[in-house]
């Protein structure tokens, strides 16, 4: 077993990575949140997406900036996954990472997370017309695929799914 003072990995007795504590997911998906609000008020559709190291270090956090940059990948899983990585120093995340977003991820942020070698994926909202982690496909846990991402469970989709609902109801008029 790996220790956190040494910088590796926490694993369990088989050696994969320790799933992140309840506490963990509540607080960062609470801080996707305060993301997704700030998105909202930039006119930005209200997602936020925070990653945490093995040891629950927070590597990265980003919000939907597809307007502000004039750019469609700049969403919010893809810029906090760009950062964290810059952060690290190389193209893989540590075996441990965790990703929370607000919304569930589509085709793009999919895969690359899949390529970020991201280990345990939570999102708040299911999204049933883009979604790629069980919606409409399933990218993170495609057995094809070298990697494959553990989804573990939110207990804030009606929040995140809310946010969403009341920016696009807003915008509709």
């Amino acid at each position: 077993m790996s220790s956190e003072s040494d910088g590796t990995p926490i694993s369990g007795p088989s050696g994969l990575p320790t799933e992140p504590t309840a506490g963990l997911v509540a607080g960062g998906m609470a801080l996707a949140l305060e993301l997704a609000r700030d998105a909202a008020s930039h006119d930005e559709v209200p997602v936020g997406a925070v990653i945490f190291g093995p040891s629950g270090e927070r590597l990265a956090s980003a919000r939907n900036e597809i307007l502000g940059r004039s750019d469609p990948t700049a969403h919010a899983e893809r810029l906090a996954l760009t950062a964290a990585c810059a952060r690290v120093g190389a193209p893989r995340l540590p075996a441990g990472s965790l990703l929370v977003s607000t919304l569930e991820p589509c085709a793009m942020c999919a895969g690359a997370i899949v390529l970020a070698r991201v280990d345990f994926l939570v999102f708040g909202a299911s999204d049933p017309k883009t979604g790629a982690c069980g919606s409409l496909r399933d990218i993170v846990r495609d057995p094809r695929l070298n990697h494959r991402v553990r989804l573990l469970p939110s207990r804030e989709g009606d929040a995140c799914g809310e946010l969403l609902s009341a920016f696009f109801r807003a915008r509709r008029g």
